[in-house]
C-alpha cells in the first residue's frame, strides 16, 4: 500500500496527472478534462465550481491498483487560498508526487508546497510535467529544484523529444527505452535501444545521479569512490532507501496531458515511496495530565489498541463525513471509539472509502488506510482511539487568516439557512473565521483571500439558496508596541453594597519578531491573592483582543505584574480582571503602538515587453522587488508588496499586459506600516466609531 498525495503550484497539471493514473490503473474507463469542456469534468473535480472554474478548491480521495499495491490519493488545489486542504492531506500521508510545469517550474506555490511537506516529513518525487509545451526546460527546472527548494535531486529518465517531439522517456535506473503510443498512451513501447543523439545526454544524467547519490547513500558513495559502476539493483534500492529519508529526490519527467510517462511515474512510487509501516509515527501518550510523552505506533500489528486521525470534515449526502487516517490496530464498523480531544464515546454507524464523490461501503480498516465515516460530530485533528490507549495525535497546522469580508443575507427569512452554512463551513475549514462585530452589527467571515471568500459566498448561495450582499474586502491589520512602559491601576467602584477594587502594577514590553502574547507574575508576596492572578491575566489577554488604535488584535507583547493590593470585602475576580483590563489600556498609548499589516510574497508573470510596465506598478504599491529573471520570452518577477495595496490587481496586470499577465501571491508576514499609512487607518477607525 501507498499513501500519497499529488500537490503543486496552480495550473501544473495535477488533477490532470490524477486522472490519467485512474485511466492507466483501470480505475476509470474514460479521461475526462479538467475544464470540463465535454459537460463531464476530471473525476476528481466532483464539484460544480471546480468543473466551471477549472481548479481545485477541495482535496479530493480516490484509490487504486498498480501491480500488487493498493495506492491512495489525494489530489490537493494549488491555488494558495486553499492552502489548509493540501497541509491536512500532507498531515496524513506517507509520500507525495510535486508536480513541477516543465515551463513556470518552480513557483510561488511549489515552495509553500515543499514547506508543508518538509514541516511534516513528507518524502516525495518530483514530476516535470508539461514537456509538451513550447519552451519545455527539464534542466531548468532541475535546477530551480536545488536552488530554490534546496532539495538533493536527480533525473531519473531523460526525455525523448521536448515540446511537439515529446514522445517518451529513457529510464537512467534501467537504461532502457519508453515510448507511450496509441490515442491515449497505453501501448508502452519498451526497449533496451537509447537514441543515438540521447547517448551522451544519457551518460552525463545517469553520472549525475550516482553523485547525487553518493553524497546520501554509503554504499553508492564506496563504489562512487572506487570508480565502480552501480547495478540498476543497487540503484534502486539507494534511490529508496534515499528518498524514505528524505535525503533525496528523484525527478521524473512526462506529459500527463499527452498521456506521455504516467505510467513509469506509477512504478517510481511503487519502487521509491514508503508503505506505511516503513514510516514512523508518533503520539503523545495523554494517559496522565502534565506528563505527557511520546510513544512511536505500530502499522505491523492489527492486534495494537486503534489509533487514528480525523483529517478532513465534509458535508455528504447522508450527513457529516469525516475523512480518517488509521495509524494503529484496525476500525470497523459497529465499533465503539473514543475521541480523545472530547472525550466522547462513539459508535461507527458507516466506514467507506472514497473515489471523489463517490463511496464504496467497507466493514474494516487495517492500519495505513484512509477511509471515511458517516455520523461522527468530531472536529478536524481529533484523535480516535479504542479506549485501550490514551493518546493523541499532533494536529496540523493552520495559519491565521489575512483578509476578512461583510456578508449579509440579502433577506431575514434566510437567517437560519444563513447560520448553519457558516457553521458547517467553519467545521470544515479552519481557516475560515467567523465573527459578529458588535461595533458595525455585521458578521465578518475572514480567510486566506479573495477567491477563498468568494467561494464560500457562492457554496453559500448554490448550496443553501442564501443570496448575500458583500462588503469591500478588508486585511486583518495587527497591533503591536514598540517601547516598555509602566502601568500603575486602580480599579474603585461604590454604589452601595458591595463594591469593586483591585490595583495592579507592572509593565508592559515588546516581543521582537514574535506574535505571542505573554503574561509573566513576578508578584513576591500576598499583596494580590493567588487566586485573583489567573482573572488578571484574563483581563490583559481580553484587552489584547482589540487594540485601541484601529480594534485589532495586538501581538508581540509581554505583560508583567510585579505589584498591587486587594481589599478584603471589595477584590473580586471582576474586579481584578477589569483592573488589568484598564491598566493594559491606559498604558497601551505610551508604549507607542504601531499597526502591523500582512505582506504577500508575490510572483509575476509576463511578456518581456511588459516588464518596466509590471515592476512600475508594484513599486506604485510600494512593493519591494526581490527577484526579476528572463525565461525565454517571459519576464518572472518577485516583490513583496502589502496586501492592501493589491485589490484588484489581477484586473489592472490584465490591462497593462493585454491579458498575457499573470500572477500569484501567498502571504509572507506581518510588517509595520508607514506612519502616514498608520494615521490614515486611526482616522478611518476613529470616525467609523464617532458615527455609530
Amino acid at each position: 500500500m501507498r499513501n500519497i498525495g499529488i500537490s503543486a503550484h496552480i495550473d501544473s497539471g495535477k488533477t490532470t496527472l490524477t486522472e490519467r493514473i485512474l485511466f492507466y490503473s483501470g480505475r476509470i474507463s474514460q479521461i475526462h478534462e479538467v475544464r470540463g469542456k465535454d459537460g463531464v469534468g476530471a473525476k476528481m473535480d466532483s464539484m460544480e465550481l471546480e468543473r466551471e472554474k477549472g481548479i481545485t478548491i477541495q482535496s479530493a480521495a480516490t484509490y487504486c491498483s498498480w501491480g500488487d499495491n493498493q495506492i491512495n490519493i489525494i489530489d490537493t488545489p494549488g491555488h494558495v487560498d486553499f492552502t489548509v486542504e493540501v497541509e491536512r492531506a500532507l498531515r496524513v500521508l506517507d509520500g507525495a508526487v510535486l508536480v513541477l510545469c516543465s515551463v513556470g517550474g518552480v513557483q510561488s506555490q511549489s515552495i509553500t508546497v515543499d514547506r508543508q511537506m518538509k514541516r511534516y516529513g513528507v518524502p516525495r518525487l518530483a514530476f516535470v510535467n508539461k514537456l509538451d509545451r513550447s519552451g519545455a526546460n527539464p534542466d531548468k527546472v532541475m535546477a530551480q529544484v536545488r536552488e530554490k527548494l534546496r532539495l538533493n535531486c536527480a533525473a531519473v529518465q531523460v526525455p525523448i523529444g521536448l515540446e511537439d517531439q515529446h514522445e517518451g522517456v529513457v529510464d537512467l535506473v534501467n537504461l532502457r527505452s519508453y515510448r507511450f503510443e496509441g490515442d491515449m498512451g497505453t501501448e508502452v513501447a519498451e526497449t533496451s535501444e537509447i537514441p543515438a543523439h540521447l547517448a551522451d545526454v544519457v551518460r552525463e544524467r545517469r553520472a549525475e545521479l550516482v553523485e547525487a547519490l553518493a553524497e546520501v547513500d554509503d554504499e553508492i558513495g564506496e563504489l562512487f569512490l572506487e570508480d565502480a559502476e552501480p547495478s540498476e539493483e543497487q540503484l534502486k534500492a539507494a534511490i529508496r532507501r534515499q528518498t524514505i529519508a528524505n535525503a533525496f529526490v528523484p525527478v521524473f519527467m512526462g506529459s500527463a496531458y499527452k498521456n506521455k510517462g504516467v505510467q513509469r511515474l506509477l512504478d517510481g512510487v511503487v519502487d521509491y515511496l514508503p508503505a506505511p509501516n516503513e514510516v514512523k509515527n508518533m503520539a503523545l501518550d495523554v494517559s496522565r495530565e502534565g506528563e505527557e510523552k511520546p510513544v512511536e505506533l505500530c502499522s505491523r500489528d492489527p492486534s495494537l489498541p486503534l489509533v487514528a486521525m480525523a483529517f478532513k470534515l465534509e458535508e455528504g449526502r447522508f450527513g457529516q463525513l469525516t475523512y480518517l487516517r488509521v495509524y494503529q490496530g484496525k476500525l470497523k464498523k459497529g465499533d465503539f471509539i473514543y475521541n480523545t480531544s472530547s472525550g466522547k464515546k462513539i459508535k461507527v454507524p458507516r466506514l467507506v472509502r472514497m473515489h471523489s464523490n463517490e463511496l464504496e461501503d467497507i466493514a474494516m480498516a487495517p492500519a495505513g488506510e484512509i477511509v471515511a465515516m458517516f455520523g461522527v460530530e468530531c472536529a478536524s485533528g481529533d484523535t480516535f482511539t479504542d479506549g485501550k490507549q490514551k493518546v493523541a495525535l499532533e494536529t496540523m497546522h493552520v495559519a491565521d487568516p489575512v483578509m476578512s469580508l461583510a456578508i449579509v443575507p440579502t433577506s431575514r427569512d434566510v437567517g437560519t439557512q444563513f447560520s448553519k452554512a457558516l457553521s458547517r463551513f467553519q467545521r470544515e475549514d479552519p481557516t475560515l473565521r467567523v465573527h459578529f462585530d458588535s461595533e458595525t452589527g455585521e458578521t465578518i467571515i475572514s480567510g486566506m483571500g479573495e477567491l477563498h471568500l468568494e467561494i464560500y459566498v457562492e457554496r453559500m448561495r448554490r448550496e443553501y439558496k442564501v443570496e448575500c450582499t458583500t462588503g469591500k474586502p478588508r486585511v486583518n491589520f495587527r497591533e503591536t508596541v514598540t517601547k516598555r512602559a509602566k502601568f500603575d491601576y486602580t480599579h474603585k467602584k461604590q454604589s452601595g453594597g458591595q463594591g469593586q477594587f483591585g490595583r495592579v502594577v507592572g509593565y508592559i514590553e515588546p516581543i521582537p519578531d514574535s506574535k505571542e502574547v505573554e503574561f509573566v507574575n513576578n508578584l513576591v508576596g500576598n499583596n494580590i491573592p493567588p487566586g485573583f492572578v489567573p482573572h488578571i491575566e484574563k483581563g490583559f489577554r481580553e484587552a489584547c483582543n482589540a487594540g485601541s488604535l484601529i480594534g485589532h488584535p495586538v501581538e508581540g507583547v509581554r505583560v508583567v505584574i510585579e505589584d498591587g493590593a486587594a481589599h478584603a470585602v471589595d477584590s473580586s475576580e471582576m474586579a481584578f480582571k477589569l483592573c488589568s483590563l484598564y491598566a493594559f489600556r491606559q498604558a497601551y498609548h505610551e508604549c507607542q503602538p504601531r499597526i502591523l499589516e500582512p505582506v504577500m510574497r508575490c510572483e509575476v508573470r509576463a511578456p518581456t515587453e511588459y516588464q518596466g510596465d509590471v515592476i512600475g506598478g508594484l513599486n506604485r504599491k510600494k512593493g519591494v522587488i526581490n527577484d526579476n529573471v528572463q525565461e525565454l520570452d517571459e519576464a518572472v518577477i518577485e516583490a513583496m508588496v502589502p496586501l492592501n495595496n493589491m485589490f484588484g490587481y489581477s484586473t489592472e496586470l490584465r490591462s497593462m499586459t493585454q491579458g498575457k499577465g499573470e500572477f500569484s501571491m501567498e502571504y509572507a508576514h506581518h510588517a509595520i506600516v508607514s506612519m502616514d499609512v498608520q494615521q490614515e487607518l486611526t482616522k478611518t477607525y476613529e470616525r467609523k466609531r464617532g458615527g455609530k
